[in-house]
């Protein structure tokens, strides 16, 4: 896949598009409100960098943790914006977030900082940060999964360390643009061969057993895999660990 294959999936993508319109609101709304400069622009400043932190906390502790497959309330969510994901990393339909939940998220996180630093203005300008943010990330997102070799040093690092993520050990690596809060927390390793091959690294821990005991993201899914995890398999040309020779190629040739 070409660079420009790849922007025009990553473009006319529904979500993307949503994105780029709320992006346009929210720049006018912070225009037109704004008394002064420097709050709006404050607001938007920090946004920016709350987000990592704050995608490096949801990634680690809710979207890899247990407690949302063990609700009947949050077991389909689960299921769609982190669950199909590992299962099928390369599958376009759920490597984009959902805006039934990304959307909540960036405003719950970014309006109230940006309320109460410049009001309305902050607060528009705030959201619309974390709105820009969440498209560098999902483009990032796509590099890192589609097939696709990219020129820039930057976006093959963390590519290397978003596919170690996937298809070698789940417990490290959770930034998808910035490993700096991995690297402060103690969770980032460059190289595949620093870290254990992790046996849930395709199903979050929701085995065949977890399924018994908690049974409503099963009751979504079809098949049994190898690794008795109840997912349906959608994509060809997987090994029985449910990696693809190309990745498992190139985690050889970089881990």
């Amino acid at each position: 896949m070409t660079f420009a294959e790849l922007f025009r999936v990553y473009l006319t993508y529904p979500a993307v598009l949503a994105y780029l319109t709320l992006s346009v609101l929210g720049t006018g709304v912070a225009i037109w409100s704004a008394g002064a400069v420097l709050p709006p622009l404050v607001a938007a400043i920090l946004a920016g960098l709350i987000y990592p932190l704050t995608w490096y906390l949801l990634h680690r502790f809710v979207l890899h943790g247990s407690y949302l497959y063990k609700s009947r309330l949050t077991a389909s969510t689960w299921k769609r914006i982190h669950f199909d994901h590992h299962r099928d990393p390369h599958d376009l339909r759920v490597l984009f977030g959902a805006l039934h939940t990304t959307l909540p998220t960036i405003a719950f996180i970014t309006i109230p900082v940006g309320w109460l630093v410049g009001g309305l203005a902050g607060a528009a300008a705030a959201f619309t940060s974390g709105i820009v943010a969440t498209l560098f990330y999902e483009f990032c997102h796509c590099v890192q999964h589609l097939n696709h070799m990219p020129k820039s040093r930057f976006l093959q690092r963390i590519k290397r360390l978003h596919l170690a993520h996937h298809f070698h050990n789940e417990t490290g690596n959770f930034g998808i643009t910035n490993f700096g809060w991995d690297r402060l927390f103690g969770t980032l390793y460059e190289k595949s061969k620093d870290v254990p091959r992790s046996p849930t690294v395709f199903n979050l821990g929701y085995t065949a057993a977890e399924a018994e005991r908690y049974p409503w993201v099963a009751a979504f899914s079809t098949e049994m895999r190898n690794d008795e995890t109840p997912q349906r398999v959608r994509m060809a040309g997987l090994r029985n660990d449910g990696s693809t020779a190309a990745d498992g190629e190139r985690l050889d040739r970089t881990g």
